[in-house]
């Protein structure tokens, strides 16, 4: 029973050992998930980090933006409103010129249809 003992001893010695890497190997999954966890972490708070300082930047865009927009709308309001005011003074003035002098508003408005005859004459004259 010399070589059943030995056997036994041997099998119990691999057992043990077995049973040593396995506890290592267990032991080494939780250091590893452990630093694993902790790089998490500080990647997170990183991102946080991030995040608070961006965030105060992005509002002051946006508020500029908002600002730029605003602007933009009322400059284009009043250009458009400054146009009508002129088209309708040029408007009044015309109208005004037509009933103090119309004898003089004829012959202008004669000559400029006559310019323009002539140049449409004259531009397909040169189409040909």
């Amino acid at each position: 029973m010399d070589t059943q003992d030995t056997t036994k001893k041997a099998a119990d010695a691999a057992h043990d050992m077995a049973d040593s890497a396995r506890d290592s190997a267990k032991d080494a999954v939780q250091a590893t998930r452990r630093v694993a966890n902790e790089a998490l972490d500080k990647a997170e708070e990183g991102v946080k980090r991030v995040k608070e300082e961006i965030d105060p930047m992005i509002d002051d865009l946006a508020a500029r933006a908002q600002e730029f927009a605003s602007r933009s709308i009322s400059y284009a309001a009043e250009t458009g409103e400054r146009a009508r005011r002129q088209f309708n003074d040029a408007a009044d003035a015309t109208c005004r010129y037509v009933s103090d002098q119309p004898a003089k508003s004829m012959l202008l408005a004669a000559a400029a249809g006559a310019a323009l005859a002539t140049a449409l004459m004259m531009s397909r004259r040169s189409d040909r």
